[in-house]
């Protein structure tokens, strides 16, 4: 079978994705067959793209989609041809047709559209993980998380409130302001015109948060540090301005008996089990009406050079779903 699909013969600027046709062969043994309907846009394709993350060469792109089952491999007994399905993280979702493993399948709960599906998913699993098991959010606690106007940031306040967890969002703009305290921010700071640090612990009576949750790294790492009470808590889950400095442990001590960790979704849904413990976490929040999707941009794969621009430069909100 012929299909459409981007890949990579170099990592750097989003000019390195190439639309190309693509064979697909029938699925292996393990495998399941999928044609695409709707592509999730994540940051970690920004990461292996541009080469902060390496990748072997050629390599396709995208860690998530959902679509519809088209044939199963042998020994594939979970699905069959006409389930609905999602998947993540399994690199090379930029194509319209492919081969997935067949335990990095979810099937699709019904009421929940593809659209949908594709949007939550790894974002979902990126707050289950976070909140729930990294570092369990409990009720009443202040928590500082940045990015609070994409994808991530406002599945994480609905879920944070739902908790009945204080969620004081950082975002850019007045705007962005807005979009946060109507996703589950009880406050929100504009790292553009107001000190986080200082913003953080006047909304918390000078006490400062039980944990944050830095997708930034190195442009924010220090507001993140003294935003912390003692004893509290720095996750560090992301790195879009570059990497977050060298921690000495004296640093942690100075400041009050901090913790640091760096974890990453890749660790807490590689097991099959885990996975499923996730995305069935991430799918009963979004039937029950706790979650809502914020799909604010839906663009043909054919642009998904442009698609990369907008992303990286932080030109989008919400969550990006890309059409092959």
């Amino acid at each position: 079978m012929k299909t459409t699909a981007v890949i990579i013969n170099e990592q750097g600027p989003a000019e390195v994705m190439q639309i190309t046709e693509a064979e697909v062969g029938s699925p292996g043994s393990g495998e399941v067959q999928v044609e695409q309907t709707a592509i999730g846009l994540n940051y970690m394709d920004v990461y292996q793209r541009s080469g902060h993350y390496p990748l072997s060469l050629p390599s396709g792109l995208g860690l998530e989609a959902a679509g519809v089952v088209l044939q199963v491999g042998d020994g594939v007994t979970d699905v069959t041809p006409g389930d609905r399905v999602v998947y993540g993280p399994v690199l090379g979702a930029y194509a319209r047709h492919r081969n997935v493993p067949a335990a990095r399948l979810i099937k699709i709960p019904d009421g929940i559209d593809d659209d949908t599906a594709a949007a939550v998913l790894m974002k979902g699993m990126t707050v289950e993980y976070l909140m729930c098991r990294a570092y369990p959010v409990r009720a009443g606690e202040d928590v500082l998380f940045y990015a609070a106007s994409g994808g991530v940031g406002h599945l994480a306040g609905q879920w944070g409130r739902h908790i009945g967890a204080r969620m004081i969002g950082v975002t850019s703009g007045p705007d962005n302001v807005r979009r946060a305290l109507r996703n589950g921010y009880a406050d929100a700071i504009d790292r553009k015109s107001e000190d986080i640090a200082g913003r953080a612990r006047e909304l918390t009576g000078g006490k400062g948060v039980s944990v944050v949750f830095d997708s930034v790294g190195k442009a924010t790492f220090e507001a993140s540090i003294d935003s912390l009470a003692p004893r509290g808590y720095f996750m560090s889950f992301g790195s879009t301005t570059g990497e977050a400095p060298p921690v000495p442990p004296s640093l942690l001590q100075h400041k009050g008996s901090l913790y640091f960790c760096r974890p990453t979704l890749a660790n807490y849904v590689s097991a099959r089990d885990d996975l499923v413990h996730s995305a069935s976490k991430v799918f009963e929040l979004v039937q029950s009406g706790v979650l809502k999707a914020e799909i604010s941009q839906r663009r043909p794969l054919s642009e998904i050079v442009d698609i990369h621009k907008a992303f990286e430069a932080g030109q989008t909100t919400g969550s990006t779903i890309i059409v092959p």
